[in-house]
């Protein structure tokens, strides 16, 4: 089986530096180098549909341009590559949602993904009228997706649960294909919600070990229910000709870090509600001490970057060993990102997949 390489759309800004945001955190002013204008965003988009990546993940939150109005607009720019497109079900009534990716199906080809996101962050979640605690948000997914795949089978859905209702519920056009789920998340309520509804799980980009003790968990709660879904990681990517050009340039990255700004980032990511968050946290302390935390795969990026904090860093060869060590547990599909994102998907797309497609890894779209 071929793997399948992603790349991101970076619409809070693009920089030559880590440019922060999420989860709490303040995004850069370096993300102003780059405004997330249609037309630089259609560059990235284009370049990584030119380079053999099957979609791109867009962010949602208050800290970067809506997903859902963005994607659709490059679609128009575009022709083969899809779009990963992440949302908070609450904010949208499912059976509008349904709808809305119906259309996006019909309008663009079949080229909708979805990335299923709950929420981690109760304050900003209030700011959106959103009052339910984490817990609660995670069975409100729960009954968001029921509903949803139901209208998509076309089905007429009646639904009274503790926090979502619809009656008579009806898609007049269904969706074809029906998007497949992407959904991550590290709390109990999150895997019980991934069992029964995630095609993709997808996780951050934790040490192997730790990886693999999410896929057993996660395949383990999914059998329960007579599922087996693919298992997906995020990462940054830092692919070079040789090894000390790649760690050159993260020290170049680390160098431009401000140790004030690394201090009120990790303050304010301490905050963070989300497990994976706290995760992404302790592989490094806070401290831009010792961040090689596995053979290369250093943890430099989440000083300044709330979310997937974690960057392969090598030769192209090494980078693609790495991912080679991924696969072997069970991830079949790589979201990769980098700084610049234009510049380094050309890095990642000439010089590792090439590679990979020799062991037979993977074959361009």
């Amino acid at each position: 089986m071929s793997l399948a390489f992603h790349w991101f759309l970076p619409t809070n800004g693009d920089s030559r530096h880590v440019v922060g945001g999420g989860h709490g955190s303040t995004p850069g002013a370096a993300g102003s180098d780059r405004p997330p204008s249609i037309a630089y965003l259609g560059q990235v988009a284009r370049s990584a549909e030119q380079l053999g990546f099957e979609a791109v993940l867009t962010p949602t939150g208050a800290w970067c341009e809506d997903a859902w109005l963005t994607t659709a607009m490059l679609t128009q720019v575009t022709e083969r590559l899809k779009y990963l497109v992440a949302f908070r079900p609450g904010q949208v009534s499912p059976t509008l949602s349904a709808q809305m990716a119906a259309t996006y199906q019909r309008q663009s080809g079949g080229r909708l993904l979805l990335n299923v996101v709950t929420g981690g962050e109760s304050a900003e979640q209030r700011a959106y009228g959103d009052f339910l605690d984490k817990n609660a948000r995670y069975a409100r997914a729960g009954e968001f997706l029921d509903i949803s795949r139901r209208l998509w089978a076309g089905e007429t859905v009646d639904h009274h649960g503790p926090h979502l209702r619809v009656e008579r519920a009806k898609l007049n056009r269904l969706p074809d294909p029906v998007p497949e789920v992407y959904f991550g998340g590290s709390s109990p309520a999150a895997g019980e919600v991934a069992a029964r509804h995630a095609d993709v799980y997808l996780t951050w980009g934790e040490p192997p070990a730790q990886v693999a003790e999410k896929i057993a968990w996660i395949r383990g709660l999914a059998a329960a229910h007579g599922r087996a879904p693919r298992f997906g990681i995020r990462l940054h990517v830092i692919a070079r000709d040789t090894s000390a050009q790649a760690w050159a340039e993260a020290d170049r990255l680390l160098a431009g870090m401000d140790p004030y700004r690394i201090r009120e980032t990790q303050r304010a990511l301490a905050r963070s509600e989300s497990e994976g968050q706290r995760r992404m946290l302790e592989l490094h302390g806070g401290s831009a001490e010792r961040l090689e935390i596995h053979p290369g795969l250093w943890a430099g990026i989440g000083l300044i970057r709330g979310g997937a904090g974690t960057a392969m860093v090598g030769s192209h060869r090494e980078v693609a060993a790495l991912v080679e060590e991924y696969h072997a547990l069970g991830i079949e599909e790589f979201i990769l990102s980098g700084m610049p994102h234009l510049e380094e998907a050309y890095w990642f797309g000439e010089g590792v997949l090439p590679l990979l497609a020799e062991r037979k890894l993977w074959q361009r779209p």
